[in-house]
């Protein structure tokens, strides 16, 4: 991927990247125990406020073809 702050956009290669992001998951899984079982409750719309997305994360996911435009 390039810089954003550099080049102004984010190509997205989804098959390179997304399989270099599961390859990176599947090393780093050993690392982390995951709980036996967690149960959340669900949370109402009404409290869900103030979410920030950083601009670099928004423009990845606008260049996927899945989720942009």
């Amino acid at each position: 991927m390039t810089n954003p702050e550099i080049h102004g956009t984010v190509p997205f290669d989804l098959d390179g990247d997304l399989a270099a992001l599961r390859g990176d998951c599947a090393r780093m899984a050993p690392h982390w125990a995951a709980p036996t079982k967690v149960i959340t409750a669900p949370v109402s719309p009404s409290l869900i406020h103030g979410v920030r997305v950083p601009v670099t994360s928004a423009r990845l996911v606008d260049a996927m073809p899945v989720y942009g435009d």
